[in-house]
């Protein structure tokens, strides 16, 4: 197509064709001008955005950052520092789906991930959740907090003792304890008159277990005076600061009449693996109450002695599912691979939740055999099941592992997908492209479990390799 462009000559309003060659040498030279004109505006105007963006953030007016981020026209070529910037803006002011948007823009294909990015906006994924209307969620914040126990989140922590609801109230006394705050913490103090036994017993037990010496005389008034649980918890207190008679006490309490009491005494000598506490512990999977030998067969795994066996063996032989899953687990706990046929008997279990505590414990013993079984436990159609198979796959850094876990994370049900999300987080493998994936999940308490797992495993790859 020939060019021919029409010149105007100025003030005589007539008109001359110009060469066609000419015509094309200029059209060139506009296009050429518009071509280097518009990047050097555009670039202009991303430096200038992203010098405000910089101000703004370093004068915390984070909301103002966020706010600039919106003004960005859609599919514009923005600076990875800019992006940078205005993520941990919108993590600052608590909205982590726009953060986590934003942080997939950065690690578009999941293979390399920027702790001091993921960091605060998994931890963010948590706190942000700590005043959800809905118990639940507050409960999962709390759960998660409770696990990693962290020492910045002490506020958070305080807070969540003045919650409404007894379990979340608890979680934050447990995580107190857990990130080392118990012994200087007044809120955890005052938690110690709180209304509910259950925060009170979890105080006392962080308190106990942080050495608060200041607190004997108070502990020692409850162990003589309150005639249910928590005078256990209070023995157990003290024989943490030292009172070794108060053992006795604890081991006493395993024959009384009331089954919360001897629940409680069986709990607290798992914790205290004292050898003379093996032979109560034993006993007490023959009890006549069903949770009492539920609770004998757990303690007798946390006691982890291979004097547990053979209490164990009796308790997976028992009439009541849950009492022979529980056992089962806790087989696998003591490490003892000669426990392997026990536990192989137990995959044909008529409850496939026993079926699926055996595989756990037969994963735990390194028996890559048990996958095939948890494979068929991810099909099954009961979703407690589901997440129980999730939950036998935290047991084992097997990468076939995660590739079972991976459709549990698709699963229709939120308790197998928040199952898998926790399971990721003990693997070896590499697991977090799933576990940022997981960040946005349609379910809050999901999104939290997957976020305490990307700490966790944050915080693996940054704790230096332990020397043998």
């Amino acid at each position: 197509m020939v060019i021919i462009l029409r010149a105007e000559h100025r003030g005589t309003g007539r008109t001359s064709m110009l060469h066609p060659a000419c015509a094309w040498v200029l059209a060139a030279a506009v296009t050429l001008c518009a071509a280097l004109i518009a990047p050097a505006h555009a670039a202009g105007a991303s430096s200038s955005i992203e010098s405000t963006a910089s101000d703004l953030f370093k004068a915390g007016d984070y909301a103002a950052v966020a706010a600039l981020y919106q003004t960005i026209p859609s599919g514009t070529t923005v600076s990875n520092q800019l992006l940078r910037t205005c993520l941990l803006s919108y993590v600052r002011i608590g909205r982590t789906d726009e953060a986590l948007a934003i942080y997939m823009r950065l690690a578009p294909d999941g293979r390399i991930h920027d702790p001091a990015l993921l960091r605060p906006l998994a931890l963010t994924v948590i706190t942000s959740h700590v005043r959800d209307r809905k118990e639940h969620v507050r409960i999962a914040a709390y759960t998660a907090l409770a696990e990693l126990g962290l020492p910045e989140t002490a506020a958070v922590l305080e807070d969540g003792l003045l919650d409404s609801s007894v379990l979340v109230r608890a979680r934050a006394a447990e995580a107190i304890g857990k990130a080392g705050l118990a012994k200087k913490s007044g809120a955890l103090r005052r938690a110690l008159g709180d209304q509910m036994p259950t925060v009170r017993i979890a105080a006392m037990t962080a308190l106990g277990d942080a050495n608060a010496a200041d607190l004997v005389k108070r502990f020692s008034d409850i162990a003589r005076t309150d005639e249910g649980p928590e005078s256990i918890f209070a023995a157990a207190a003290l024989y943490r600061m030292g009172q070794s008679d108060k053992l006795a006490d604890i081991t006493n309490a395993a024959t009384l009449p009331d089954e919360d009491m001897r629940m409680a005494a069986l709990g607290v000598l798992g914790r205290l693996k004292r050898p003379t506490s093996l032979a109560a512990l034993s006993q007490a999977v023959y009890d006549p109450h069903p949770s009492v030998r539920a609770f004998a067969a757990g303690a007798l795994g946390e006691f982890g002695s291979p004097g547990a066996v053979a209490p164990l063996t009796h308790a997976i032989g028992d009439d009541i599912a849950m009492v022979r899953s529980v056992a089962a687990g806790s087989l696998g706990r003591l490490g003892i691979k000669e426990n392997r046929p026990l536990l192989q008997a137990l995959t044909r279990d008529p409850s496939w939740q026993v079926r699926a505590a055996a595989a756990e414990g037969l994963l735990r013993l390194g028996e890559a055999s048990a996958l095939p079984l948890v494979a068929e436990l991810v099909k099954q159609p009961d979703p407690s099941v589901r997440g129980a198979a999730a939950q036998a796959l935290s047991a084992t850094s097997n990468t076939e592992a995660v590739a079972l876990l991976e459709p549990l994370l698709r699963d229709t049900q939120p308790l197998p997908r928040l199952m898998a999300a926790k399971a990721l987080g003990n693997s070896a493998g590499p697991v977090m492209p799933l576990l940022v994936k997981a960040l946005g999940d349609t379910d809050e308490a999901v999104r939290i479990t997957a976020a305490g797992s990307v700490l966790r495993q944050l915080d693996r790859k940054r704790s230096p390799p332990r020397h043998r």
